[in-house]
């Protein structure tokens, strides 16, 4: 399975002046970093998704299943 199919909430957030990048899987991970751009925070979601992972099996903490979506 590509440990990568997990969701990422990108929204733009006027008090902070930047887009927030939020991983609704992980528990507690409302809102885990942010970019200037979109794109940013595209760039700095994908690595911190990839640095969770990283440590849920660093401690041997089963990976929280992904939500999918079954569209046709």
């Amino acid at each position: 399975m590509n440990k990568l199919k997990y969701q990422m909430v990108i929204q733009w957030s006027l008090e902070d002046n930047c887009f927030l990048v939020g991983l609704p899987d992980f528990p507690g991970q409302r809102w885990r970093t942010h970019g200037d751009t979109y794109e940013l925070a595209v760039k700095n979601g994908i690595e911190a998704l990839e640095s969770l992972i990283i440590a849920y099996e660093a401690v041997g903490d089963a990976l929280p299943e992904p939500t999918v979506c079954n569209a046709a």
